[in-house]
Parts: C-alpha cells; sequence; structure tokens
C-alpha cells in the first residue's frame, strides 16, 4: 500500500479531535446568549465565509447581522465588532476583561519562555509586560525622546531624496525605498547603524522581503490556529517557515550585539542606543533578538504601507496633490529647501490628507486580536472566556452612518472636525485604543507625515507607459498590515 493510500486511512483520525471539540463548544454554546452571526459548517465553521479579505467579508456580513457578531473559525469562537458602539465596548468598558491577546501558532511569543518580552502579543498585560512597555516609552517612544529624535528622521528624509533624484525618469516601486528609509531610522535608534542599502533594494529581495513575510504568516490560515488540538504538528509547516524568517532577520544584528556584549556597552563617542538600555537591564541575546524584530516589523511595515497608499491617492486625486504642493509651497521652511520636523504643524491640509489614508486604508484593518480573559456581557450578549475579539476598524472608517460617500478619498472632511487617531475618538480608530493601543503611534505619525511631504515637495509625480489614474489597481492584500495587492510604481521628475 502506497503513502497516499495510508494518509486516507489516517486522515479520519486527525479529523477526529477537532470534530470532537467543536460538538462541545457548540453544545457549550446552546445555552450562552452569543451574538448572531452565520450558521457555521461542519468542521470548518465559517470559514467559507471569510475568504481571503476578512475585513471586507466581516464588514458585510455585520450588515446582515448587526454590530456585534459571532462565528466559528474552526473550533474557534470568534467576535467581531464593527461600529463606534461596539468599539467602545470592547477597547474602553471591557478593556480590562477583553485585553488578553489571541497569538498565532507561527509567532515567536506563542512560547511562554518567549511571550513576556513582547510588547503587542504577549498573553495578557502582566506586571512584565507594563515594565517593557514603560522600558520602551522612556527609551524610544516617549514625546520628549520622539522630539529628539527628529534630526534622525529629517536625516533619512533626506538620504531618501537624494536617493530618488538620481533615479529621474525611472520606474520607481516607492514602498521598497520608502521601507530603506524607515527601516534605517529604527536601526539608528536600535542599534545606531543602518541596516539597508538602497542599492539592495533595487536587486530585489533582502530585509524588506523577509518582514513581509514574517507579516504574512502571521496572519496566515494556519490549522494550528483554526483547531488548537492540533497545533503542536505543525501541519502546513509555517511555525517552521516563520522559524528561518525571524532567524535571517535576527542575523543583521546579532554581531552587534556580541560586540557590544564584549565592550561592556561603554563608547564615549556614541550615543545611548535602546541596545544599550536592553544590555543595562540584563536581557539575554534571545530577548533582545525577538523584541526587535517586532519592533522593526511594526514599525516599518506599517508606515511604509500607509505612504504608499498616500501616493496612490494623491495620484488618482491630482486636485488634492496640488492643493498639499501649493500648502508646503507657500512656507518659508526653517531647513534650506529642506522639511524639517518643526514644519508639519504649518501643514494642516497635509495632516488632514494622512488621517484620510487611515481612515480608508488602516494599517491593522482588524487591529491584533483580542480574547477574553474572563466570561463577560457585552451589548447585552454573553463573551466566553477564551473567545477571540476582533474589532474591525476598517469597517468603521467605511461606514456610511458615520461618514459621508465614505469610499471616496476626501481629505477636507477633517479640515471641519476635530476627529484624531490618539484612541478617544471610536469612530476613527486607526491605531486602536485602551491599552493594547498601538504604543508607536506618535512617531510613526511624524514618520509618515514627513516621508510624504518630502517626496510631494521635492518631486513631480507620474504613473509608467501613460497610464491614466483612474486605471489604477487599488487591491488590497489582507494581512496584519494592509498592503496594496499591486505594488505601487511611478516616476518622477525633480520640480524646480
Amino acid at each position: 500500500m502506497d503513502s497516499t493510500a495510508n494518509s486516507f486511512i489516517f486522515l479520519p483520525l486527525f479529523l477526529l479531535p477537532p470534530l470532537f471539540w467543536l460538538i462541545l463548544n457548540y453544545i457549550k454554546s446552546r445555552n450562552q446568549s452569543l451574538p448572531p452571526g452565520p450558521k457555521p459548517w461542519p468542521i470548518v465553521g465559517n470559514l467559507p465565509q471569510i475568504g481571503s479579505k476578512p475585513h471586507v467579508a466581516l464588514a458585510q456580513l455585520a450588515q446582515d447581522y448587526g454590530p456585534l457578531i459571532s462565528l466559528r473559525l474552526g473550533s474557534q469562537l470568534v467576535v467581531v465588532g464593527s461600529t463606534p458602539a461596539a468599539a467602545t465596548e470592547i477597547l474602553k468598558t471591557h478593556d480590562r476583561i477583553l485585553s488578553g491577546r489571541h497569538v498565532p501558532h507561527v509567532s515567536y511569543a506563542k512560547s511562554p519562555l518567549m511571550n513576556y518580552v513582547s510588547v503587542g502579543w504577549t498573553y495578557e498585560c502582566t506586571d512584565q509586560w507594563r515594565f517593557l512597555r514603560t522600558l520602551c516609552k522612556s527609551e524610544i517612544l516617549g514625546a520628549k525622546v520622539i522630539e529628539n529624535q527628529s534630526h534622525l528622521r529629517e536625516q533619512k528624509a533626506n538620504e531618501l531624496v537624494q536617493f530618488l533624484v538620481s533615479k529621474e525618469g525611472q520606474r520607481i516601486k516607492i514602498a521598497e525605498v520608502v521601507f530603506v528609509s524607515v527601516f534605517n531610522f529604527l536601526g539608528q535608534i536600535f542599534f545606531s547603524k543602518d541596516f539597508i542599502s538602497y542599492d539592495e533594494v533595487e536587486n530585489g529581495g533582502g530585509m524588506s522581503e523577509l518582514i513581509r513575510e514574517v507579516m504574512e504568516l502571521w496572519t496566515a490560515p494556519n490549522i494550528s490556529d483554526l483547531y488548537p488540538v492540533l497545533g503542536g504538528l505543525d501541519l502546513q509547516r509555517l511555525s517552521k517557515k516563520a522559524s528561518v524568517c525571524h532567524n535571517k532577520i535576527c542575523s543583521a544584528w546579532q554581531e552587534i550585539i556580541r560586540e557590544r556584549r564584549g565592550k561592556k556597552y561603554q563608547d564615549s563617542t556614541r550615543q545611548k542606543d535602546f541596545l544599550d538600555v536592553l544590555l543595562q537591564n540584563d536581557f539575554s541575546d534571545d530577548q533582545i533578538n525577538y523584541l526587535h524584530l517586532e519592533l522593526f516589523a511594526a514599525g516599518s511595515d506599517t508606515s511604509t504601507s500607509t505612504v504608499e497608499w498616500a501616493m496612490a491617492e494623491l495620484l488618482r486625486n491630482p486636485k488634492f496633490l496640488d492643493m498639499i504642493r501649493q500648502e508646503l509651497d507657500q512656507i518659508e521652511f526653517s531647513g534650506e529647501n529642506v522639511i524639517k520636523e518643526s514644519d508639519l504643524t504649518r501643514l494642516p491640509y497635509l495632516q488632514a490628507c494622512v488621517k484620510e489614508i487611515l481612515r480608508l486604508h488602516p494599517p491593522a484593518p482588524l487591529l491584533l486580536p483580542r480574547r477574553a480573559t474572563e466570561t463577560c456581557q457585552v451589548m447585552n450578549y454573553t463573551i466566553p472566556m477564551g473567545t477571540q475579539v476582533l474589532v474591525n476598524v476598517w469597517a468603521i472608517g467605511r461606514d456610511p452612518n458615520i461618514w459621508e460617500d465614505p469610499s471616496s478619498f476626501n481629505p477636507e472632511r477633517f479640515l471641519s472636525c476635530n476627529l484624531d487617531f490618539k484612541g478617544n475618538d471610536f469612530e476613527f480608530l486607526p491605531f486602536g485604543a485602551g491599552r493594547r493601543m498601538c504604543p508607536g503611534l506618535p512617531m510613526a505619525a511624524r514618520q509618515v507625515c514627513l516621508t510624504l511631504a518630502s517626496l510631494i515637495y521635492h518631486f513631480e509625480w507620474s504613473l509608467p507607459d501613460n497610464m491614466l489614474p483612474q486605471h489604477m489597481d487599488m487591491s488590497e492584500k489582507f494581512g496584519i498590515t494592509l498592503q496594496k495587492e499591486q505594488p505601487l510604481v511611478i516616476m518622477l521628475s525633480r520640480r524646480k
């Protein structure tokens, strides 16, 4: 008998545990008032109704079943909030109980030994998590620290401009070159080092592809997540692939860690960076590696994607691009033809444009998945302990009950309202809210605005091959970060 026949013989044995688990959960849930939702299929639950764009499918289901819905993904119960009222209940009213984290099996943070050194994926908001958040805020993410980093962001933006000057008349994948600028800025504050050259990106591959592969693996449909009883088998080999990517990325700075430990992190010629802080607090090499992997991935991918979406929308809506350019041209910049961060406060139209991009294309369309640490009542429905909880900020940003003509790109809607993305306005939550809110928000906002202002001020942009802007493919690719499915390729000429 060949191996294929053997596989079919043993297949029922693999299906029995998830089937048994599903039956138990179904019996248990019959006596609970769960939020409404579509009837699940046997074994797979509602997976066939989700598809490759879960944020869109869940928004459509919310139109049929209401602001708070429940569904089954394999054996997992998932609750999704899709309105400001539901988001308020999840992220504010019941923030403490719903602040647990659902950690994917492919993440390094699934291991209890590594989970406590994660900022985003730690299972619960423990004292160790609070210490880590406080350490990050005091050293790299606090308001005063971010202000002191402005010269570095300006330097990296200027390096980006100088590289693009040499590419006049050539095709540019804008996300690739912006990624270099953002990643090297983070490299400077973490390790006092640039990790990527622009030549590396032009030749393809490299760090940007590794980071994006990791982000895709973290959200890929995984049997180990759908049926936790099969978690240890890694049937799709996704955990193995993620581990290979993790190791390749972390290898970029392991030699720096070894050298810094050998010198006992004393170097009077260099300003203290985040690695020095972690070494002084007795972090192990593995802890340093995985924490930086998380910070690099979150910080570089989201900012890069936001700038790419902004450039695409502005090319499709040239009147708004002209308005931003006029605003930039009317300012006497404090630097010699170089935009400084201090100039950004005088650019309200640019700020409104960034807000509109975050509304239409939020970096994390479903935020990171939460988990109920206790059973609780939300909007008069029962959320059992262990339930995965999502907030569809993509749906909220396109809700016609909140936004006029919600699918249209119109930055001017933010010129006449005071909505901000700092977690207090539940109609607009691109960075989340509550204790799990993205801690990198202040840094990301400055990075995106400075990069976008530099690209618009210094260059004229056009699509290659005389493509009409309305023919541009604006399809989305779902992941932890909402990517543009077809990378934006554009051409530039220097403004005079």
